[in-house]
This record gives C-alpha cells, structure tokens and sequence, in this order.
C-alpha cells in the first residue's frame, strides 16, 4: 500500500499582484527613428511596425504646434498616405488605449478611426471612435481605445473614413500615450484532497485562455523535466477546475499552472 500523498502546490509561474496598466509615452525612444521597433515598458514589449510608408518617432511639437494631450516623442506619419500602425505584445491584455490626432485643418467635423484586437491571428474585437462632437477640428486629439473579456496580444490602429464634409483633410494620424492592461491575475483557491484521493484546486483568469498544468515529484528538476497533465477545464468561462486523479501514485507531487 503506497504512503497517504501529501500534494504541495508549487507558486504559479505566471501570477502577478495586480492587473496594473502600463503606459508607453514613447518619450524614451530616439527621435527620428523608424518603425518597426520594440519597446518594453513595465515588463511588457511592444512591437510596433507598420503597413504602407508607416510611421516613425518624431518630437510632438513637428508640425509646428502640439496637440492637446501630446508630449515628447510620438508615433508620426511618415508621408501624406494611409498607414496601419500594428503592436504586437510579449504579454497578453484585456485593454488598449492610445492618444490620436488626425488630420484636419479648420473642419466642422472629423475622421473616424478603428483598432482591431487580434490573439494569435484570430480576431477578437474591434472598435471606432470619431472626434466630431469634440472638434473645432484642427489635428483634434481624441483617444482610440479597446476592452475586451477574451485576452489579446496584436493591435492594428487604421485610419477608417475620412471626414463627412471636410475638404481640407488627409488620411494620416500622430499617436502617443499608449496604455495597456495585461490579463488579470490567476487567483487559486479550493485546494483539496476528494474522498477518492484526487487532488484538486480552482483558479480564475481570463475566458476560453490556455493553460497548462504541470506536475513534478521533485520542484528543482529544470522545468522542461515537468510533465504535462490532464484534468483541466473550464466551467463557466473564466472560471478553471484542475483535478489529478492520479495523485494516489505519488508520495508528493508539485504542480505549476502556465500560458503561454
């Protein structure tokens, strides 16, 4: 007969305190340097890169003035013709925002802008903003913005339609004062043996997201020595339940719950 299991739950490698936002101001980018480019902030890096002749940082005071809410370096267009600026992210987010000018020179109204969130190529929102109701509208800034219950990690910011009536426009923006918020924190809880010896505990983090449980009988063995273990789902969305049948067969076990 094998010894009662004493299960001991390994610290989680992917936990964080809080869901904190991280602003990229870009100020501590050269200026005058192109995209694409990465820049980490708060432990999550951006990569930024562009479509068409893409953007490049550029001081905020280039077009001879700053629009409200601008500072330092921002996000500027490198020609007259329509850009997307894209952000890929070492860490998945539930929430982008970004600062935009487009513009516009003495118009009654405005253009409309569009970021589309993606998680590994597959689409998982989008969102459009328009700055009439605000403008007078010369280069009006406004702020472009995405929340999502489903996590993402690639951004695309598009120009979307020009101005109803404007005639003295073009299709091109400035962006700075991007924010970001990662995915919320896993929170473990319900950490117990059932009457049949399977070990189980619950956590809760962001809906239809992959994790992974591992399990090891000796916490110092490198990580790629782990074993991948079954037992994992999800009901309902967000809210995951592990169980480990075969806890019986091991005098210890550790576990570590990862994403990728």
């Amino acid at each position: 007969m094998k010894a009662p299991t004493l299960i001991v739950l390994a610290s989680l490698l992917i936990i964080r305190t809080e869901a904190q936002s991280v602003l990229f101001d870009f100020d501590s980018l050269a200026a005058h340097s192109g995209l694409p480019g990465a820049y980490t902030v708060g432990g999550i890096t951006a990569s930024m890169s562009a479509t068409g002749q893409g953007f490049s940082i550029q001081p905020a005071n280039s077009l001879g003035f700053t629009p409200a809410g601008f500072a330092g370096n921002c996000v500027y267009p490198n020609s007259i013709n329509a850009a997307d600026l894209v952000v890929s992210f070492s860490a998945p987010l539930t929430d982008f925002s970004i600062l935009y000018a487009t513009q516009e020179l003495a118009c009654d109204d405005s253009a409309t802008m569009r970021v589309t969130a993606y998680m590994n190529g597959t689409l998982v929102g989008m969102s459009t903003t328009n700055s009439t109701a605000l403008c007078v509208c010369t280069w009006q800034p406004n702020t472009l913005g995405i929340t999502t219950t489903q996590a993402f990690n690639r951004v695309v910011v598009h120009y979307d339609a020009r101005p109803p009536t404007c005639q003295d426009w073009g299709p091109i923006f400035l962006a700075d004062n991007m924010t970001v918020t990662p995915m919320p924190p896993i929170l473990l809880a319900n950490m117990t043996r059932l009457v049949n010896g399977a070990f189980q505990f619950t956590f809760t983090s962001t809906p239809n997201w992959p994790f992974t449980v591992f399990g090891t009988t000796n916490p110092a063995l490198p990580f790629g020595n782990w074993t991948a273990l079954t037992g994992l789902t999800e009901t309902p969305p967000g809210q995951f339940q592990f169980t480990d049948s075969q806890a019986t067969n091991f005098a210890r076990r550790f576990y570590r719950v990862t994403s990728p």
